[in-house]
């Protein structure tokens, strides 16, 4: 999925307008290449982005996902990224993660599988889409 109909792509679609031409619960796996970074945070826009993953993955599917660590040069020196994301972003999205953060947005639930990255370079990270369970909301 892209914006442009480039070769290779699929579905052309704008992936900040929701819902995707996706039914729900139809991937298996994610992938996201340098697209998180460019993904306006302005009200909820990144939770809801996320939220629209989980919506599209089946119970259980990864989203993986790489992109340049928030705060070093390679994030700051392109003009059009707008989300710096950093080790402890992802624990925002993982309802049983220990720092507790993930209370305070509430977004769709995931599992955090791995997370790696270099203060000077990149990030990687792969998540799993957990079912909801009314017990995350308390």
């Amino acid at each position: 999925m892209d914006v442009q109909a480039l070769p290779g792509v699929d579905i052309v679609h704008d992936i900040e307008k929701y819902p995707w031409p996706l039914p729900d619960n139809s991937v298996e796996l994610a992938m996201a290449s340098h697209v998180a970074e460019h993904i306006n945070p302005v009200k909820f826009g990144f939770i809801n982005w996320m939220n629209e993953i989980w919506r599209v993955l089946e119970p259980g599917g990864k989203l993986m996902l790489a992109l340049p660590y928030g705060n070093n040069s390679l994030f700051v020196q392109d003009p059009t990224h707008c989300n710096p994301c950093n080790e402890n972003t992802w624990n925002y999205f993982d309802p049983l993660h220990p720092s507790g953060f993930y209370r305070f947005y509430r977004p769709k639930p995931w599992k955090i599988i791995s997370c790696s990255w270099d203060l000077a370079g990149f990030m990687e990270v792969v998540l799993e889409k957990r079912r909801e369970d009314k017990s995350y909301q308390k």
